[in-house]
């Protein structure tokens, strides 16, 4: 028996310049559009279409990638030769009829160390006193909770974390920093985050993780994928620092 079928008009379309299409499922954040695109992102992955290149997942929308040549060349023998993007779109829509929108979803969970507070945690009393919280309820809070990444960006291998609790949600410094520390991790609005290179950046930074989340050498070259499930636990300065060596 199939299950329940994705409402075909529950997305739209667009270009993104000559060779991406954007499949947009909505406007939020929410579990709900994540699965969609998580679900449609491994069906063209294992089912490709002639001309898929990659597709990068967003909050609320993926982009499908193509090789216009590729395409074109497909079907230029055909009695009505239409434009490569027309074509991908036709192929994005079958796919889309191909979604089941209650197929269970399995999460690879991960977890990493952070030392909060301290020189490696800057704004851990400005979040503080923000949520009129103590730091070790701000710790207690981060540390207690299950964070859904969303999609990967700005930087490699940033992941975009929700799930953050609203009583320790804190604007964005008004003031970037220059250079934050690889490994950094911040918090920005609801969301929370663990900045994977060094790299300018306005999250308000609450820790440090030894753990490498950039993987040059490795495929795929990110630790964390969209998909997972970050549960951070605190450690020591003490520990930090041995785990530190451990990874060189």
């Amino acid at each position: 028996m199939l299950g329940k079928l994705l409402n075909t008009t529950s997305f739209a379309l667009s270009p993104l310049g000559d060779s991406a299409v954007v499949v947009t499922f909505g406007n939020e954040i929410q579990y709900d559009i994540h699965k969609k695109i998580k679900i449609f992102m491994e069906l063209l992955e294992h089912e490709p279409f002639v001309g898929f290149v990659e597709c990068v997942p967003a909050y609320t929308n993926l982009t499908v990638f193509y090789d216009p040549f590729v395409v074109f060349n497909e079907q230029k023998h055909k009695e009505a030769v239409i434009s490569p993007y027309e074509v991908v779109c036709s192929n994005i829509k079958k796919k889309l009829q191909q979604i089941e929108t209650n197929k269970k979803m399995t999460h690879r969970t991960v977890s990493i160390p952070v030392c909060y507070g301290g020189e490696y945690g800057p704004d851990l009393e400005h979040v503080a006193r923000y949520n009129h919280l103590t730091t070790d309820e701000v710790i207690r809070i981060h540390s207690s909770g299950e964070y859904l990444v969303y999609m990967i960006g700005f930087a490699p291998g940033f992941p975009f974390l929700g799930g953050l609790s609203e009583k320790i949600a804190t604007p964005r410094r008004s003031s970037p920093r220059t250079t934050i520390p690889a490994g950094a991790v911040g918090i920005a609005g609801m969301q929370t985050g663990v900045y994977p290179i060094s790299t300018p950046g306005g999250w308000q930074l609450i820790g440090q993780t030894p753990q490498t989340l950039f993987l040059p050498n490795e495929n795929p070259p990110s630790l964390l994928q969209p998909g997972d499930i970050v549960k951070f636990y605190p450690i020591s300065y003490e520990e930090y620092k041995e785990m530190k060596e451990e990874i060189r």
